[in-house]
């Protein structure tokens, strides 16, 4: 007989919400194996002593982790979504029947928390799963990837120099219509300071991006960092946002540019578990952040008794002075280094006890000062030869040229690092770190931002930014630790039971010729 469902809500229900989760359910499993008690003191200072009591400092950071477990970078869409999961409301504590947080109490509290409420979130997380033996802690991968700001390329405004702008414009760059007037969508407010407003490219730089510009000059109208070929030239030498002044312009091979942030992470490559993760401004370099990055994953590794050994990255961290840096650390580095690093003049040979060069024809090229480069600020040291060894040289004229007298040359002052680096990475060692690294931080990075939420940050500034991804990095770091336990737990299931079983066998087994041996003496009697 066909059925009919009718629904009428009933007056009076029965009801528990534990009863309605599956003990498997994730969300279940995560509330028995975090605890985040330890927030109510560490950040009771943070509160008054009277007045209307705001979000449990526990359910604000369950709420913010359900978003980034769920994917989800809106607050205003992660409180509609819990309160249509039963799950996630037994996770966060509350009943059906109980309102949730308003959608901007969460903004204000993430606010209102500093990076180190986060951090030791962070760290709390970590700790389970070191506990779990998921940390080796010997080899850790390094990369990093941009990640989009909630900033538009529309808002952009030029930057302002001391002297006069409109002068100052029609010398360096060609304008367009937009910088005539004013954005293509102006912001509702600046928040910027007067040292982000101001230009402080140097005429060399500015220059560079007037001629560049000349190339788009017919196509400059069009909306900055559109796909179009022909889209204007912007730089963070000429232009800044005001909706989010930590905000740069970056862009990616065959990408349109756009405000990102950069976000630097570690992995160690035992169990994929994340060991720190830390946002940057988009136009600096990845060399330039590897010792604030090492310093930091080195101290949280201590703190939990492993030691590190193998730093692996790829070729955008190479530097002589990080090479130098992480052999004072006593660390092994596996980074590939720059295609332009010659070790030496070509055609030269090295004499390293003497600390000098020999030339083709066999004469001596001494070292003579360390110095800096103005260029790119690296410390090298420069070799010359006299005039008088070079004036009677048979190739005086394929070597030095029409108007050179003497023979001179700068090599990098960490040429001995380079060297040792290079060998360590052409090393069947080496090789297998590169693809460790490719199978590692790679794959944990697209996860970040295809699934855990990392692919737009939902805040302003580089401080709140930071907390965005290190939350990102809690929600992935508890995903693989609920993964690894509950294998564990089957996995370990299974050698207790095989070891019942083999206990019951033994012990039938030997209850069989017990009783053999005691029929058999009863025969005899």
């Amino acid at each position: 007989m066909q059925g009919k469902k009718v629904y009428q809500e009933q007056l009076f229900n029965s009801f528990q919400l534990s009863e309605r989760v599956p003990a498997t359910n994730f969300y279940r499993r995560l509330k028995e194996a975090l605890n985040l008690d330890f927030l109510y003191d560490l950040t009771r200072g943070f509160y008054g002593s009277s007045g209307q009591k705001s979000i449990d400092p526990v359910v604000f950071f369950k709420l913010c982790l359900v978003g980034y477990l769920e994917n989800i970078i809106s607050d205003r869409k992660l409180i509609e979504h819990s309160s249509m999961r039963l799950d996630i409301l037994y996770f966060i504590g509350y009943d059906i029947d109980e309102e949730l947080p308003w959608h901007s109490t969460i903004s204000r509290t993430r606010q209102l928390f500093p990076e180190d409420v986060f951090e030791s979130v962070f760290t709390k997380v970590f700790s389970l799963c070191v506990e779990a033996g998921m940390v080796s802690g010997h080899t850790q991968a390094i990369d990093s990837a941009p990640v989009k700001a909630n900033a538009s390329m529309d808002t952009l405004e030029l930057k302002v120099p001391e002297e006069e702008l409109e002068s100052h414009l029609h010398r360096v760059r060609h304008i367009s219509a937009m910088d005539k007037d004013q954005p293509f969508r102006k912001s509702k407010g600046d928040k910027s300071d007067k040292g982000q407003r101001s230009i402080t490219a140097n005429e060399q730089e500015l220059q560079a991006i007037s001629s560049r510009n000349k190339r788009w000059s017919k196509d400059q109208d069009q909306r900055p960092g559109s796909g179009n070929k022909g889209s204007k030239y912007t730089s963070n030498k000429t232009h800044y946002s005001p909706t989010d002044p930590d905000a740069r312009i970056s862009v990616k091979p065959g990408k349109a540019r756009k405000l990102n942030y950069l976000s630097q992470l570690s992995v160690d490559t035992g169990h994929h578990v994340i060991t720190d993760i830390r946002a940057y401004h988009a136009d600096g370099k990845d060399n330039q952040q590897l010792p604030d990055i090492v310093k930091r994953v080195k101290r949280r590794l201590w703190k939990q008794g492993l030691v590190w050994e193998n730093c692996v990255a790829d070729t955008g961290y190479s530097s002589g002075e990080n090479y130098a840096f992480l052999e004072a650390q006593g660390l092994k580095s596996f980074i590939p280094a720059h295609g332009t690093f010659k070790g030496g003049r070509g055609g030269f040979r090295y004499v390293e006890d003497q600390d000098h060069y020999l030339c083709p024809q066999g004469k001596i090229i001494p070292f003579t000062k360390e110095f800096n480069d103005y260029r790119t600020g690296t410390r090298k040291k420069e070799y010359r030869c006299r005039k008088h060894v070079c004036i009677d040289c048979p190739i005086r004229s394929s070597c030095l040229g029409k108007s050179a007298q003497e023979k001179k040359f700068s090599v990098t002052y960490y040429r001995a690092e380079y060297q040792r680096n290079i060998a360590r990475v052409e090393s069947p060692q080496g090789r297998y770190m590169k693809s460790k690294r490719q199978s590692t931080v790679e794959p944990v990075f697209g996860t970040l931002t295809q699934f855990v939420g990392l692919r737009k940050v939902n805040t302003i500034g580089l401080r709140q930014a930071n907390k965005c991804m290190q939350l990102s990095a809690i929600a992935y770091n508890l995903k693989k630790y609920l993964k690894f336990t509950q294998n564990r737990v089957k996995s370990g299931a299974g050698m207790f039971a095989l070891f019942f079983k083999v206990h019951n066998d033994l012990k039938s087994g030997v209850y069989v010729i017990l009783k053999t041996l005691h029929s058999s003496n009863l025969q005899r009697i």
